[in-house]
């Protein structure tokens, strides 16, 4: 697609994915909770580390092959869940687990998707997570587990960070809604992305495809996001329901959300597989730390064994290698797959995950790295300005 192919790095698809998309819809991607400290920092946070490279190492093959979630992981890197994709694409879901398919990767679907996640199954054979919510209705929680046992997906990434919806401000100025609305402030920013508007007017029905039949959200017309999400939320979520959780499912499960190695050691204790350390993208507690700010010292509680990935921040291949060099078994990202969504559907996703795995292997051989498994805390330190 135009402009695709001269796009030479996650911050070129992002100004490609603004000029396309309507301005409510690119600052749902792009905005973060009160001040957007949080957003800000996850990604500035790595420039305060510095690479340690080896030379004269033999680096004439690179090995990036790893596990997650039990599964194998051609890359250091997994795909998050992101709810209403279908905003950004008409081919939503489905098109970035295509891409993430073919790069070897570990797909994660979102409660709040726009993808059935039977079709999504049925579409994708590679690794899959589903990303769940323990909600007031413990029914409806339960559902999800069966549905995705069924359905062969490989883990569940529990989402603890949302006991109430973040304060963003960014979309409360626009009046998104669901479906988005044509409303005097955003109407002329609309009318002026037609390539966006007309597919989106004309095309599939959007709907949270995961939770409108039990739910019945989107009747009577047009629903907050923040009423809608809000009101499904369950305040009273502690950690015997993730204990009553990892029973009911069985398998893989990481609790997604956690910042701290007492808390860490709370979800291992409580029957989960791994944590994602991660401050939901800043879009729900601003203030909270940077992601790779945590990663050593979670791994440090939890030692080896479980699973540790860095969500939050990731922007280029040094991110990766920095966060693995601190003790993450992989990194998570979001909002670099839907730059390239939003810019170029599944091609653009393509474009990110290609962009970000020539990174990693390029930084891997100038930091003299032949195998992620080599990597250590000998590798990297803090900035000296730090």
């Amino acid at each position: 697609m135009r402009g695709l192919d001269r796009a030479n790095n996650i911050a070129d698809l992002r100004r490609l994915a603004r000029r396309r998309l309507p301005g409510p819809i690119f600052d749902y991607i792009d905005g973060g909770a009160d001040d957007e400290w949080s957003l800000r920092r996850n990604a500035a946070a790595f420039s305060d580390y510095e690479l340690l490279p080896d030379v004269l190492s033999d680096v004439s093959s690179i090995r990036t092959a790893t596990t997650i979630f039990g599964q194998p992981s051609q890359w250091p890197l997994m795909l998050s869940p992101t709810g209403l994709t279908r905003m950004f694409h008409a081919d939503a879901e489905l098109a970035v687990a295509r891409a993430a398919a073919r790069h070897g990767l570990v797909y994660a679907l979102s409660t709040m998707g726009t993808t059935r996640l039977e079709d999504l199954a049925h579409a994708h054979a590679g690794p899959k997570i589903f990303q769940i919510y323990i909600f007031k209705d413990r029914g409806l929680t339960a559902e999800f587990v069966a549905r995705c046992r069924d359905a062969g997906f490989h883990g569940l990434a529990l989402t603890v960070d949302t006991p109430v919806a973040g304060n963003r401000e960014r979309d409360r100025v626009s009046g998104l809604s669901l479906p988005p609305r044509l409303t005097l402030r955003s109407l002329l920013s609309f009318a002026a992305h037609p390539a966006w508007s007309l597919p989106a007017l004309g095309g599939s029905k959007f709907d949270l495809a995961n939770v409108s039949h039990k739910l019945d959200v989107l009747a009577g017309g047009p629903m907050s996001l923040f009423d809608y999400i809000g009101g499904q939320f369950d305040r009273s979520v502690c950690w015997r329901d993730v204990e009553w959780l990892a029973r009911e499912w069985g398998g893989p499960l990481a609790i997604k959300g956690v910042m701290t190695p007492d808390d860490a050691r709370r979800s291992i204790a409580s029957g989960a597989t791994g944590v994602m350390i991660s401050n939901h993208g800043g879009r729900q507690l601003d203030g909270a730390a940077a992601p790779v700010d945590q990663i050593a010292a979670v791994r440090d509680a939890l030692g080896a064994a479980p699973d540790v990935i860095c969500d939050g921040g990731i922007r280029r291949g040094t991110d990766v290698v920095k966060a693995l060099a601190l003790g993450a078994t992989a990194c998570s990202i979001g909002r670099p797959y839907l730059y390239g969504l939003a810019a170029g559907g599944e091609a653009g996703v393509d474009r990110a995950l290609t962009l970000l795995t020539d990174e990693i292997a390029r930084d891997l051989a100038l930091a003299g790295i032949a195998d992620i498994a080599t990597l250590s805390r000998r590798h990297v330190r803090r900035a000296r300005s730090v």
